[in-house]
């Protein structure tokens, strides 16, 4: 995979941070997205340099389509074009719908699901007319099962699983792959950072017993970025402990 130039959105959170590791192992050029004047960029980027990872930082807002263009016009001019796209980037608002605010709703659809096509639309045409891709999703088991107090979350996972099953299709002759990881509860620092008892709680839920560990996603966003999988498109892969099992 060595000259391929990946760009993972919200590529500086916990998840965003191991799927960067994987590629860059993996040999890529790997390009970081974050919000336009993300504080701690730098100190990011250091800490990716101590640990051997040359890894390249491109702002942009994922929820704006000009944004997006923008950022990928920048990339495309003083890296290269874009080969691996992991669709990352995603925030919740969580709250019952009786009292979910508009402003909720809006926030997480357009983070978690306008994303993918301000994103997607600026690299797809390179890659088919290139005549090799991959596009990584990210869902949920939210997405896929549903959850109380995540309407909006759930329903904009759920949107990345019918993104994913429509482009594929128009991909498929193309070289390009189109596919989608539907994580359940991952060990990142945001989880961490919530109570033991409400950890145990959580735990409990899971048939494994554990969390998911974040280099877990980052191994699959590696596979699934390889030419190991060039016959697999328009799938959705759970991996969660066997929290849900469909």
């Amino acid at each position: 995979m060595a000259g391929k130039v990946a760009l993972v959105t919200g590529g500086m959170g916990g998840l965003g941070t191991a799927m960067c590791r994987a590629l860059a192992q993996d040999g890529m050029t790997v390009v970081a997205n974050c919000l336009p004047g993300f504080p701690p960029m730098n100190e990011w980027l250091a800490r990716m340099r101590a640990e051997g990872f040359n890894i390249h930082a491109a702002e942009g807002d994922v929820s704006d389509f000009d944004s997006c263009a923008a950022m990928v016009q920048k990339i495309e001019a003083e890296i290269g074009p874009v080969d691996v796209l992991v669709n990352n980037a995603g925030i919740t608002r969580d709250t019952v719908l009786r009292k979910m605010e508009k402003t909720q709703w809006d926030a997480v659809l357009s983070t978690n699901l306008d994303s993918l096509f301000n994103v997607t639309r600026q690299v797809i045409e390179g890659m088919a007319t290139r005549g090799w891709g991959r596009i990584i999703n990210m869902a949920s088991v939210n997405g896929v099962k549903g959850q109380l107090g995540q309407a909006n979350y759930s329903a904009a996972k759920a949107g990345v699983l019918g993104f994913t099953k429509a482009v594929a299709q128009e991909v498929i002759k193309k070289g390009v792959t189109v596919n989608a990881i539907a994580p359940g509860y991952i060990a990142t620092e945001m989880v961490m950072a919530i109570k033991p008892e409400v950890r145990e709680q959580i735990v409990a839920t899971i048939p494994m017993g554990r969390f998911g560990q974040p280099e877990e996603i980052g191994h699959l966003v590696s596979f699934l970025a390889s030419d190991k999988a060039a016959y697999m498109t328009g799938a959705t892969f759970n991996i969660n402990g066997g929290l849900h099992m469909c």
